[in-house]
């Protein structure tokens, strides 16, 4: 990756903070931290553009905030935003905002490289039409109510929720999904719903 290639890391954590420029900075990036949103956007006109790393959850302007004031300014910079396990329907709502990513807490450092590639990678929009195609040759594997069942976690709703709509039992909804992961060939429901929502944007 080219060292010009700026990313602005934003978390009111310190630790969190020091700890995720660390990690950006070993392999070559450079970094400019923010301990809030308001301070990023403040120094938006007299810094380079780059990847955004966000946290979600911060005071006064948190991820979603700061996705819709990138936008009313118009600037498309690629948005990274991590959150915790509680936060995915909030992560789900990011993606639908324009962020070309969500990682999960604790998150490892290997996903999260791999999402800072793909989000300074030229041929995203690309990557997105393949990976679109694949999904969907992947989703006529799966049955009606396997496929409800996505689409209830990908608006981010709780197996308790999916189970009461469709009038079945909470084990029930956690069979199909586990069938679904398996059909979808993911074990992991965060890089499922991901998945599907970046193949839609």
């Amino acid at each position: 990756m080219a060292s010009d290639s700026v990313i602005h890391v934003i978390d009111d954590d310190d630790a969190a903070r020091d700890v995720l420029a660390f990690l950006l900075s070993t392999e070559n990036f450079s970094v400019r931290a923010y301990e809030s949103a308001k301070a990023f956007l403040d120094a938006i006109p007299a810094t380079r553009a780059g990847c955004v790393i966000t946290d979600v959850r911060m005071p006064e302007i948190n991820g979603l905030d700061l996705l819709r004031q990138l936008k009313s300014r118009e600037i498309g910079w690629p948005v990274i935003v991590i959150t915790g396990q509680a936060d995915v329907p909030v992560a789900i709502e990011a993606i639908k905002f324009g962020a070309v990513d969500f990682i999960e807490k604790p998150y490892d450092a290997e996903v999260l490289l791999g999402a800072v590639r793909f989000a300074f990678s030229e041929q995203v929009n690309d990557v997105r039409d393949a990976q679109g195609t694949e999904l969907e040759q992947k989703l006529t594997a799966l049955s009606p109510q396997e496929r409800q069942v996505l689409e209830a976690h990908v608006d981010g709703r709780s197996n308790n929720s999916i189970a009461y709509d469709l009038g079945v039992k909470v084990h029930t909804v956690e069979v199909h999904r586990a069938s679904v992961m398996t059909k979808m060939r993911t074990t992991s429901l965060s890089h499922l719903v991901r998945m599907m929502l970046l193949s839609a944007s």
